[in-house]
């Protein structure tokens, strides 16, 4: 995207970049987006594999093939088998042994950056004790160090909290020790991060009722910090709750479980959940053949037709996911993700594999070549569509309240389409600008 647009659709490279793979250079396909921004995980293990003894060669891998205009944001996490109370090389991040040691690190690591990265993330959803181990009481002690440290070395680098996870802020009816973590948080440390990052899956019409959630418990907590979204993607399995029966056996094995610690070797191995969570998904993909076809998009090596029904429902996702955030004032989205971590992804038979291992813009062919699949040329045009843009709007349709039509200011276009809802039910189409809607996104020219 140009440099002339208040409004930046990202992407994300993924969860690990040269921890796993040598690290690759990837912003050719970030280019060919269009995307404006990228975000990047880098691991303490990485950055200081002995104590005092720092590495930045996969941070200047991104610095050297980054251009100026591409906005940079680096989530950083406290995972080393040396320097974290829960040692190990990948995941789970936790407290360090030395936090005045680790504030070091990030302040060199910033000053290195020179100014080049504008967002610095502390942690990646630290509620998820998959990614954090530790308390929210820890969380903010380990963020007012974070801070600091990046404002000592680049005062005007922003400092975005540890992502929140997509549930939090969805249905404030349940009670959610996700949403009580973060509660915590931005009621003690409003001074210690410039931004909130929300990860809006799940149903994508869920999107303003989560945004607006949590502006309401900023504002309860004393502040409102603008809001950035550092993941999102769909549709996700859990949009298919008639699907639950034939999970029965998964989901009896408590997939989700966090493990004690997750290492760069265990990735390798394929040991990225427990034994009788990994058989449990074998027998499932044993059964595919018989599965419905909504369950069967979402496995690897499904048939045909039930892939490219995802794909048509993936390229939709992009458009409709976004535009309902930027409606909501959002000026900045980042998309999970660009690709695999890895050309040949270990984590095939594992929950977590089944609802995001096909949340990629690119694949890869069998000489490791990237495959372009139809989300990114959805995700292309979206960004073609917003270049200039300065908000989004709805146009209400007074008759019509499953018509979703908005204006991108700034711009000559308009974007509309009509709600489905699920189970899949066609809407009568509706003559818009002369124009035919249906529930897949358009773009038409405005009449301004």
């Amino acid at each position: 995207m140009s440099g002339n647009s208040d409004i930046r659709v990202g992407v994300v490279r993924g969860i690990q970049y040269g921890l796993v793979e040598e690290a690759d250079n990837f912003t050719p396909l970030v280019r060919k987006l269009g995307a404006g921004g990228v975000r990047v995980f880098f691991y303490w293990s990485q950055l200081e594999p002995e104590p005092g003894r720092y590495d930045w060669s996969v941070v200047d891998a991104v610095l050297e093939q980054s251009d100026a205009d591409t906005e940079l944001w680096f989530t950083i996490t406290a995972a080393s088998p040396w320097g974290s109370t829960r040692s190990t090389d990948f995941l789970p991040a936790s407290t360090p042994h030395d936090p005045a040691g680790y504030a070091a690190l990030v302040r060199a690591l910033v000053e290195h950056c020179g100014g080049r990265v504008r967002y610095w993330q502390c942690e990646n959803e630290p509620s998820n004790r998959l990614f954090w181990a530790d308390s929210a009481a820890d969380y903010v002690r380990h963020l007012i160090r974070f801070h600091a440290a990046v404002k000592a070395a680049d005062p005007l680098a922003e400092v975005v909290l540890g992502g929140c996870a997509p549930g939090v802020f969805a249905d404030l009816d349940e009670p959610d020790p996700e949403r009580d973590f973060f509660r915590h948080v931005i009621s003690t440390c409003g001074e210690h991060y410039d931004l909130f990052d929300l990860h809006l899956y799940g149903d994508p019409y869920l999107v303003p009722v989560m945004i607006g959630n949590a502006r309401a418990a900023l504002r309860a907590a004393g502040y409102e910090k603008p809001v950035v979204v550092g993941e999102y993607n769909g549709p996700l399995l859990i949009e298919f709750p008639e699907l639950f029966g034939q999970l029965t056996d998964v989901l009896a094995t408590d997939p989700m479980r966090p493990w004690h610690a997750m290492t760069v070797a265990d990735f390798r191995a394929q040991r990225t959940t427990t034994p009788e969570a990994r058989a449990a998904m074998e027998r499932l993909y044993e059964r595919m053949p018989e599965l419905p076809s909504a369950l069967q998009m979402f496995m690897h090596g499904c048939p045909p037709e039930a892939e490219a029904e995802r794909h048509r429902l993936n390229a939709d996702d992009i458009v409709i996911r976004n535009i309902l955030a930027l409606s909501c004032g959002i000026d900045r989205t980042f998309c999970w993700q660009l690709g695999p971590d890895t050309p040949e992804p270990s984590e095939w038979y594992s929950f977590l594999g089944l609802l995001f291992l096909k949340f990629a813009l690119f694949g890869y062919d069998e000489d490791r070549r990237p495959v372009r699949y139809p989300c990114a040329s959805a995700f292309t045009e979206l960004a073609f569509r917003l270049d200039g843009a300065k908000a989004v709007e709805r146009i209400t349709v007074p008759e019509r309240p499953d018509a979703y039509i908005y204006d991108i200011a700034g711009t000559e276009w308009q974007v509309g389409w009509l709600r489905r809802d699920h189970p899949a039910v066609e809407p009568e189409p509706l003559v818009w600008n002369n124009t035919k809607l249906g529930p897949r996104p358009i773009y038409l020219r405005a009449n301004h």
